[in-house]
């Protein structure tokens, strides 16, 4: 039996205890706990506890439960053992999948992926663009689940996954939701709308936009590099809405003379990320299609750096924005540990300098080392930022 921490006052919240479960396929058999360690650090960032892990090994996941029938009664027996609150599954669940999960566990959350993406975006959305656009995700994503939520709110659960448009209203039907939809698209297109006429009248100054896995120190960058002062917290998703900075750096050569761009932050990236929410944070991660160079973040002292890149640039394909001039950042490296005192890249035997002309070759682009949080090699990236948009050819501000 799980024993959560007591509780001091009657008014405190209790902690969420959760545990995951995926099915292990052939294709991705190598890459199962990389998974599973990314879910359970969205469930710690929605501010739930994970207690355990299920696995199963199947060809592709079972249509009616998503695991085989003795692996759910596993699943089940530690659930009523151990008071879990919710059961989080990698895989994404359909409606009948989950409602036959739930004859098993009728006190308990199903809940998928998406769901959990949708609630710390809920969470997080703080601008008008980001609520409206996270508010028509969730309202995309209810609409095929309404009988299942019904469902719950007759129990009146809440918590984690549960925060959704509309749940207060149990009259709500599909008519009323798809109407409620159509409001949110036009809605959307009214915001868009007013941040595209505010994109045009910077169309004669440099764009520089941040890109990268979520929670790859693009925040922390955002504010060495333009002295502001963005929301930096070590959680997935932390920040929503794209923010934009003007900044100045000195023109090499000249340092009387500026070159000035808007550096701008977007959303973060993650593996699998739901199809709905790439569509509604289009607006978002405009700031990517538009911008003249793409400051490519990634975290170093992450040992799948490279398969968290490749995700980026799925999204930056889907999106448009594959072709965009770019530099590769890589942060971190203060938390990267080499071989014994020298600084090697992961296992291929070569220093910070060879693998930088390395990766240059190899995806021809630019790379640059740097620590945001140290502020080691600030200016090298700044020389790098310089080098490129000159090369662009745009008059300078």
């Amino acid at each position: 039996m799980v024993k959560r921490s007591k509780i001091l006052f009657e008014t405190a919240k209790k902690q969420e205890i959760a545990v995951l479960v995926t099915v292990e396929t052939q294709e991705f058999a190598e890459r199962t706990d990389e998974f599973l360690d990314e879910l359970e650090l969205l469930v710690n960032t929605a501010g739930a506890l994970t207690i355990k892990r299920f696995t199963q090994k199947l060809p592709h996941p079972h249509p009616k439960t998503c695991v085989g029938t003795g692996k759910l009664e596993e699943i089940t027996q530690f659930v009523k053992q151990n008071e879990v609150d919710m059961v989080v599954f990698d895989e994404e669940l359909t409606p009948s999948q989950i409602r036959n999960i739930e004859l098993e566990m009728p006190e308990t959350k199903i809940l998928s992926r998406t769901n959990l993406i949708l609630d710390i975006f809920s969470k997080n959305a703080k601008s008008s663009q980001a609520k409206t656009q996270v508010e028509l995700a969730q309202s995309v994503f209810l609409l095929p689940r309404l009988t299942r939520m019904w469902t719950h709110l007759s129990k009146q659960k809440g918590g984690i996954g549960m925060k959704g448009p509309g749940e207060t209203e149990i009259e709500t039907d599909r008519r009323i939701l798809r109407d409620k939809i159509s409001i949110l698209r036009e809605r959307l297109k009214q915001i868009e709308k007013i941040s595209s006429t505010q994109r045009q009248t910077r169309t004669d100054e440099y764009r520089v936009a941040l890109v990268g896995y979520t929670n790859v120190g693009k925040s922390t960058i955002m504010n060495v590099l333009s002295k502001s002062d963005v929301l930096v917290e070590n959680k997935l998703f932390a920040t929503l809405d794209a923010t934009v900075r003007k900044v100045s750096f000195p023109f090499p050569g000249d340092p009387g003379k500026m070159i000035t761009f808007l550096l701008s932050d977007t959303v973060g990236f993650i593996r699998k990320l739901p199809t709905l929410l790439v569509e509604s944070f289009k607006s978002t991660l405009a700031e990517s299609l538009e911008a003249d160079l793409l400051l490519h973040v990634v975290d170093l002292s992450n040992p799948k750096f490279e398969d968290q890149m490749r995700s980026v640039n799925e999204t930056l394909f889907e999106i448009g924005a594959s072709n965009k001039p770019m530099i590769i950042v890589f942060n971190k490296m203060d938390a990267f540990h080499g071989k014994s005192d020298d600084f090697y890249i992961g296992n291929t035997g070569l220093t910070a300098a060879q693998f930088e002309k390395s990766w240059l070759a190899k995806e021809n682009a630019p790379a640059v080392f740097i620590s945001a949080t140290n502020k080691d090699n600030l200016d090298g990236l700044k020389v790098k930022i310089v080098e490129q948009l000159i090369n662009m050819g745009k008059r300078f501000l």
